[in-house]
């Protein structure tokens, strides 16, 4: 799992719950760092990314990029400032919004990737 994330605090606390439930946890403060690490290993079957963040691309662009270059990796969004519609997500993408619970974003992982 890739998490992408520009807010270091956030990033961590996160990592730290998803690795508790028994996840392998990479992470990635912007999108470019995500795509490189996601060019440079084959064993990556999610990401959560923010939707709002600094540099080339934000979240959703990100999302939709990961969806085009890599279609069987699951898609986790969020956001603590808008509520993205499930239009403006790449298919069978998921929304979370902020602030969200460690309990919840591990059952939607856990669905998502032995669904």
């Amino acid at each position: 799992m890739l998490i992408v994330e520009d807010e270091f605090l956030i990033r961590m606390d996160t990592r730290a719950s998803l690795e508790a439930a028994g996840f392998d946890v990479l992470e990635a403060g912007h999108a470019d760092e995500a795509i490189a690490i996601l060019s440079a290993r084959s064993d990556i079957r999610l990401i959560f990314t923010d939707v709002n963040m600094p540099g080339s691309m934000d979240g959703l662009k990100l999302a939709h990029f990961v969806r085009e270059r890599w279609p069987p990796i699951k898609i986790v969004a969020t956001s603590g400032r808008a509520r993205i519609p499930a239009s403006d997500l790449p298919e069978g993408a998921h929304f979370v919004p902020k602030p969200y619970s460690a309990a919840e974003i591990t059952a939607t992982f856990h669905e998502l990737v032995q669904g």
